[in-house]
């Protein structure tokens, strides 16, 4: 399940990338959101009906749409520089990231390894980037690095909420809440598709999400985060295969180191999850 989830978030930062170039960004935002909410609304409906919509945390729910909104905003702006499997190396850096987050701002205790892996997915992430350098330069550099931090802050709080509230409903929340968010900038930024291909990108991107998000949320209810976190880095290769297939882009030998060292820390990350678990 995490991996079918893998390959349709994928799906999703394919028409991302496509849609985002053409479209203005909210523009492109709506479009998903739109295709998102009817899937994953009509999913909830059928599930559980009108009760889906009953949530005790409706602060919890405005915060963490909006953090969504964010991410989601600067992963289209991150793929209008970055190749898919660069960018994706990038994200995959997030569950590192949490870890940071975890230390600083929660005061957890993080043991000495931890923070090994830390560097080491941090260093991996210089590497694919390579501040500076000519392809890499200006928001190919501050576009990723924000959406890192957006997503990072929207793990953290959806994880504070964990069990809180039913996923399904939480996700449906997310959903309309962005599409209200940005539905206010339609009259400064209404430009529809015009062409099959930004139709077929726009749809993309709702079915991937729409997809992807809920088999994630199935996988969730077999398995603990620690065993499915390794299964998330199946992202990068499928990346690297589409944006082969689609844009002619290999990663270099640098880029694929570092998304090396990103995926084995992750996965060294995860195993330590539930080795001290146990």
């Amino acid at each position: 399940m995490t991996v079918t989830a893998c390959a349709f978030f994928c799906l999703l930062d394919t028409g991302s990338k496509y849609v985002g170039a053409i479209l203005p960004l909210l523009m492109a935002l709506w479009l998903r959101y739109v295709l998102q909410s009817i899937f994953t609304v009509s999913w909830g409906l059928a599930q559980s009906g009108m009760d889906i919509f009953r949530t005790t945390h409706p602060r919890f729910q405005v915060m963490r749409a909006a953090l969504f909104c964010s991410s989601n905003a600067c992963a289209m702006m991150s793929l209008r520089y970055l190749p898919l499997a660069e960018f994706t190396a990038v994200v995959a850096m997030t569950p590192l990231a949490m870890t940071l987050v975890a230390a600083l701002w929660l005061r957890q205790p993080v043991s000495p390894l931890r923070w090994v892996l830390v560097a080491m997915g941090f260093i991996g992430t210089v590497v694919i980037i390579r501040p500076g350098g000519a392809n890499f330069s200006g928001g190919a550099l501050v576009w990723p690095l924000l959406q890192l931090a957006a997503n990072t802050a929207y793990q953290i709080v959806s994880s504070q909420m964990a069990g809180k509230e039913r996923p399904l409903t939480t996700q449906i929340y997310t959903s309309l809440l962005a599409l209200v968010l940005t539905t206010a900038s339609l009259p400064w930024f209404w430009q529809m598709p015009d062409t099959a291909a930004l139709w077929l990108g726009s749809l993309a991107m709702g079915v991937g999400s729409t997809i992807g998000h809920l088999m994630l949320l199935k996988a969730y209810e077999h398995a603990k985060p620690a065993t499915i976190s390794p299964f998330l880095y199946s992202q990068i290769p499928f990346a690297v295969f589409s944006g082969w297939l689609l844009y002619g882009h290999m990663p270099d030998h640098w880029a694929v180191l570092g998304m090396v060292a990103i995926a084995v820390g992750g996965a060294l990350s995860a195993w330590l999850s539930v080795r001290e678990s146990r």
